[in-house]
């Protein structure tokens, strides 16, 4: 059992703790596997483990709590944030939700290895939850041991933080401790599981409630309880709307989730972000990003690819698709309140809220990335043209937007299209679509660019650089760091947080970290496609 610190530098943290004071808990204390009813969470403690190290922690989210960079690296911090020591106030706690997987109804899933650790309210009146990833099981585990390995540790402690610093809206990543203990997995589920470095990730949110939180109570017929939840989250979570609870509040509620996920969606198509694995137990009422697994980023564009192996046949959470299952987990989420408010035409209207949201943010976004401005004829056929034309040149994404900005909008200025773009190719563009329509669409674009800007090269590339970053995390980057660190050398995981710090700067001296996938990563494992696992 997890001992209590009784003097310790981050005391200084206050605990609030409103979700387990509010909401009722699971009566049983045993941390045993088993269905759990007429509950919002089980109270459970982390799992010590033999020797935890602090292999990185971020300094912007540890400033979320008030935390000094002293106070980081004191030897406590790494026994609470492994799990190994609890500080006065804290009040663990793992929690009950469902959820849709790949589009069928899989029952209680919950905090399978995540464990919150309580809710601290920052100097600024901020509230935040502390929560562990990897720090033992819990009664929702299933058949898992709770743990994680070093591997999706990582993935996972810097992309929080890199999606942050591109405006994504994200859980964050206060922390990446290893354990100094080995975790038993099989990475492609083939049967041959081997054992890897484990590590437990702090994760920071203002909150971790998800869909699934809300459709589980729906579904065990809980509608009381439901009905404490959405009355809890409307007024912690969205006091901003000043909505009371009732069924006006709860449709207001309801209203904000679709707008703020309509966003979030928005940002990800921007980047060519991939999420992976678009259950609604993976998907946070707050519209951030959360739960990092098989996530990756559009290299060579294609709107059909998915980084998750488990979907690899269906596809059903290629990039293409985030749109469309975003609002789909939304009428799950829809139907799950609908005992709340019993009329389907206000949240027919909601749903409209998210596609409006999705449809005008994407259409913004597209003609930022192409530098804009205004509205004119022609543009939604010049927006899709572009794409069309990067899947069909193999392009990369984020190298050929961010080229782009370079591109002169003076007509008398020659450009080879396929040497201009040269570091964006994955491919030769020697086949279809041949060097016309390349022409073509110089052309087009060319002439959009001069009448909406005129001469001002350098401001459309300023503008055009704010939002098509120079660098994102990709997948080869991840793993290289993940080998140096199963070796103990954390040098490029610090690295790599200091180039994602600044992702739209030019950063002299870090253009390696900018370059497409290369060759030897193309089908390498944790290069391109990933496992739930990972």
């Amino acid at each position: 059992m997890s001992s209590v610190v009784t003097a310790d530098p981050l005391e200084t943290l206050t605990f609030d703790n409103r979700f387990v004071n509010t909401l009722p808990a699971d009566p049983e204390h045993r941390n045993n596997r088993r269905e759990v009813r007429n509950a919002c969470y089980s109270l459970v403690e982390p799992t010590p483990v033999a020797k935890p190290h602090v292999l990185s922690y971020s300094p912007e989210a540890s400033a979320l709590l008030d935390l000094t960079e002293e106070q980081c690296r004191t030897p406590s911090f790494a026994e609470i944030l492994a799990g190994n020591r609890l500080l006065p106030g804290m009040q663990p706690f793992a929690m009950r939700y469902g959820g849709h997987q790949f589009g069928s109804w899989a029952g209680q899933l919950g905090d399978g290895r995540a464990i919150n650790l309580g809710e601290i309210v920052n100097r600024r009146g901020r509230r935040w939850t502390l929560q562990l990833k990897g720090a033992g099981p819990t009664p929702y585990s299933r058949r898992a041991d709770g743990l994680a390995v070093l591997r999706s540790s990582l993935r996972e402690f810097i992309c929080s933080e890199a999606m942050h610093h591109l405006g994504i809206p994200t859980t964050r990543a206060l922390s990446l401790v290893t354990t100094g203990e080995q975790v038993l997995r099989d990475m492609f589920y083939d049967g041959h599981p081997c054992h890897e470095p484990g590590a437990v990730v702090c994760r920071l949110a203002p909150s971790f409630l998800r869909f699934g939180n809300f459709e589980i109570h729906t579904a065990t017929g809980e509608i009381e309880l439901l009905r404490q939840l959405v009355d809890y989250s409307l007024v912690t979570d969205f006091a901003d709307l000043s909505a009371k609870p009732g069924p006006d509040g709860y449709l207001a509620w309801f209203s904000e989730i679709c707008r703020r996920t309509g966003e979030l969606v928005v940002h990800w198509m921007r980047v060519g972000f991939v999420h992976g694995v678009l259950n609604t137990d993976n998907m946070s009422i707050l519209g951030l990003t959360i739960d990092y697994g098989p996530y990756g980023w559009l290299e060579d564009y294609d709107p059909s690819w998915t980084p998750n192996t488990t979907d690899a046949q269906g596809r059903r959470y290629c990039y293409g698709n985030q749109p469309q299952i975003a609002l789909w987990n939304l009428v799950q989420l829809a139907n799950a309140i609908y005992p709340l408010i019993e009329e389907s035409e206000p949240l027919q209207a909601a749903l409209d809220v998210y596609r409006k949201t999705f449809q005008r943010g994407w259409r913004q976004a597209l003609a930022d990335k192409l530098g804009l401005t205004g509205r004119e004829d022609g543009d939604d056929s010049l927006m899709q043209r572009t794409l069309e034309l990067l899947a069909e040149q193999h392009l990369d994404m984020t190298i050929f937007f961010r080229r782009l900005a370079d591109l002169p909008a003076d007509p008398s200025i020659p450009i080879d299209f396929p040497s201009f773009f040269a570091d964006a190719y994955y491919q030769n563009a020697t086949g279809e679509p041949g060097q016309a329509p390349l022409n073509d669409w110089l052309s087009a674009y060319r002439t959009r660019i001069g009448t909406a800007n005129g001469d001002d090269q350098q401001h459309r590339r300023t503008m055009m650089n704010r939002v098509n970053p120079k660098y994102v995390f990709r997948n080869y980057l991840a793993q290289l760091a993940i080998e140096q660190a199963e070796q103990g050398d954390a040098s490029l995981i610090e690295e790599l947080l200091e180039v994602l710090r600044r992702p739209y700067d030019e950063q002299p001296g870090k253009e390696k970290f900018a370059q497409r996938r290369p060759e030897w990563a193309r089908n390498r494992a944790g290069c391109s496609m990933l496992s739930c696992s990972s």
